[in-house]
């Protein structure tokens, strides 16, 4: 059998997982990465995301909007803003995760009117949102830019 590493998965809200597994594909915001068994110590920010872990059980997939990954030899620690299994994720989860965005859009183009950086971050944000929809077969109803 594969080398395993601990997996832990918590938000504000609760502890989501807490398994041994196999590998954590991460939505890094410099890009996806997979942590395995042995892995370089590597700290990471979260982008909006399917963060995905295999292990014995099987595979788990777990919508994220952000956050950070802690990654050791040993195991790998997620914090995210927010995080729902895949399988409990609904249309109305999805709709409420956007129009945060949005607001978090619409208020950085209020407050930094002639800064693109900030405004450029949250319309990124805003667009890896419509993406994590479309990913896992909801509408995501297009919001404007």
């Amino acid at each position: 059998m594969a080398d395993t590493l601990q997996f832990d998965l918590v938000s504000p809200e609760r502890r989501l997982a807490s398994l041994q597994v196999t590998s954590v594909q991460i939505p890094g915001a410099d890009g996806d990465m997979t942590a395995m068994a042995g892995h370089a110590p590597t700290i990471t920010t979260l982008r909006p995301g399917v963060l995905s872990v295999e292990g014995p059980e099987g595979t788990s997939e777990y919508v994220v909007t952000g956050g950070f990954a802690e990654i050791s030899s040993q195991g790998v620690s997620v914090l995210a803003e927010r995080a729902v299994p895949r399988g409990d994720m609904t249309q109305e989860h999805l709709d409420e995760m956007i129009e945060e965005a949005q607001h978090t859009y619409t208020k950085a183009k209020e407050v930094f009117e002639n800064e693109p950086g900030p405004v450029d971050d949250a319309a990124k944000l805003l667009s890896d949102m419509v993406a994590v929809g479309d990913e896992i077969g909801l509408s995501s109803k297009q919001p404007n830019l």
